[in-house]
């Protein structure tokens, strides 16, 4: 006996009513001025026999692992079928978008405005709008099917300028005469699953791309992005009820921005113009890959879930580098202390925004402060690393018809996307990122030689060595699926 698929969606608003509210995802503090566009949770609830999965998208920068705990309890007390382990969430990485934990980073050094909307008061609202979606996607359950489908866009591309010296930079400057290429390739696939009620109308969509949501990331507007402007898009092409769950790919290493072409033959995608763009091209790329679910929706597909607890080991510092840190912050504190230098990264940062026609980033990550922080990290790192030497996170594998997905908290360099979607037992792959909490980035071994903004120790907690354990845990949990 054939047993149907049973699928469910919702949706709800996250933009908070006071839109005067700190945005994450910058060294610096950026209190919203406006909203460009809504941010939103999209919940979509798969059920199969004792199988289930409640997948969860945020447009948020990221979250740590104790947020996603708590709503895992939150959406388990409301509604006890749900087993805790089946939810997961993950991040679009949005820049523009309202803290996920009532501190962080720098933001705490200057006093907040105080009409602006407190990020504890935010998470409350945030809570309550993830639930709401979660129940609707689970109560609306209903008999329905599946169909892969896969595309291309021109969305994102290697963020990290290498130079003859052995150097990379984030967003470096590629007319320099030293520049000798880019450190690693793009991935303009575009993963995408359908979904399809009983009598075959198109309900909603999985859509994957290897690019983080991030031509708004230097502004002060509320903002969804790229995904969030596709995804209203996408509503106009199939109808008001239809949803899209979108996820970033491991892109670690990616950005909106061709930088080969230093801004010359497109927009610069810093500003909204770009979104716009970038919304368009992968819209077109969803409207040409439609057609390929013709005649191949499943309503009786394979579904499997699986939850396993993955520790990988922490990226180490070495002697050597704890104590050429402690020489060299020494030298930094003597020239300028900590508290002065963060005002003036800040003062530094206003005047580059202030400058016209000027894209970002505004910040620079060899400031006198950054690098200040940068030291700090390697001393924290080298005296903690022994208590704690894993690093560990909720692997969560799909196999859904003979499409598989596997997530990481990371914001994974793009090789190793590349070595699981290859390695892969299924068809298509769908690897998520910055999902079920936050490890920051997990470099190639290349970023770790060449150094630089994401590839240093201050940049994340596990290094590529983690990375190529990731890779295998992660192609053997889809192998347990097929």
């Amino acid at each position: 006996m054939q047993e149907s698929l049973r699928i469910g969606w919702g949706e709800a608003d996250i933009t908070p009513d006071n839109s005067k509210v700190e945005l994450s995802g910058q060294y610096y503090q950026r209190l919203a001025t406006g909203i460009h566009s809504r941010i939103k949770t999209v919940a979509l609830a798969l059920e199969k026999g004792s199988q289930q999965a409640l997948m969860i998208c945020l447009d948020v920068v990221n979250f740590p692992e104790e947020f996603q705990k708590e709503v895992r309890a939150i959406v388990h007390q409301e509604i006890p079928a749900l087993r805790p382990e089946s939810i997961f969430l993950n991040a679009i990485h949005t820049h523009s978008a309202p803290y996920t934990q009532a501190t962080g980073l720098f933001r705490d050094w200057l006093p907040l405005d105080q009409d602006a909307l407190k990020p504890a008061d935010y998470l409350v609202f945030l809570k309550t709008q993830i639930l709401s979606a979660a129940k609707t996607a689970w109560e609306s359950r209903a008999a329905g099917g599946i169909a892969p489908a896969f595309g291309n866009a021109r969305i994102g591309h290697c963020r990290r300028a290498v130079y003859a010296d052995g150097t990379a930079e984030m967003y470096g400057d590629t007319t320099r005469p030293d520049f000798v290429g880019m450190e690693a390739g793009e991935d303009s696939g575009v993963e995408m699953l359908f979904t399809f009620s009983a009598d075959g109308k198109a309900t909603g969509m999985i859509l994957n791309v290897a690019c983080p949501s991030q031509v708004m990331e230097s502004t002060y507007q509320i903002s969804s992005d790229y995904m969030g402007a596709t995804r209203e898009n996408l509503k106009m092409e199939f109808g008001a009820d239809f949803h899209t769950l979108c996820q970033i790919s491991a892109a670690g290493c990616q950005s909106p921005r061709d930088l080969t072409r230093a801004y010359r033959t497109e927009p610069d995608f810093w500003h909204a113009d770009g979104v716009t763009e970038l919304a368009k091209r992968l819209t077109s790329a969803v409207r040409e890959a439609f057609p390929q679910t013709k005649g191949k929706i499943e309503t009786d597909p394979v579904f499997q879930h699986s939850c396993k607890r993955v520790s990988l080991p922490m990226r180490r510092a070495s002697f050597q580098d704890y104590r050429k840190a402690k020489e060299k912050i020494e030298q930094l504190l003597a020239t300028m202390p900590e508290y002065e230098a963060f005002l003036d990264f800040c003062r530094e940062t206003h005047e580059n925004e202030a400058i016209p026609n000027q894209h970002g980033p505004y910040d620079s990550k060899l400031h006198h402060f950054v690098l200040i922080q940068n030291e700090k990290a390697v001393i924290k790192r080298y005296e903690m690393q022994d208590a704690n030497a894993n690093f560990e996170f909720d692997m969560q594998t799909l196999r859904i018809g003979d499409s598989a997905m596997v997530n990481c908290p990371f914001e994974l360099y793009l090789v190793f996307g590349q070595i699981i979607k290859a390695r892969s037992a299924a068809k298509q792959t769908f690897i998520v990122q910055l999902s079920g909490g936050s490890g920051s980035y997990l470099p190639s071994p290349e970023a770790e030689r060449l150094g630089g903004y994401g590839g240093l120790i201050i940049n994340g907690k596990v290094g590529s060595d983690g990375g190529y354990k990731l890779t295998d845990e992660a192609i053997s949990a889809i192998q347990k699926l097929f």
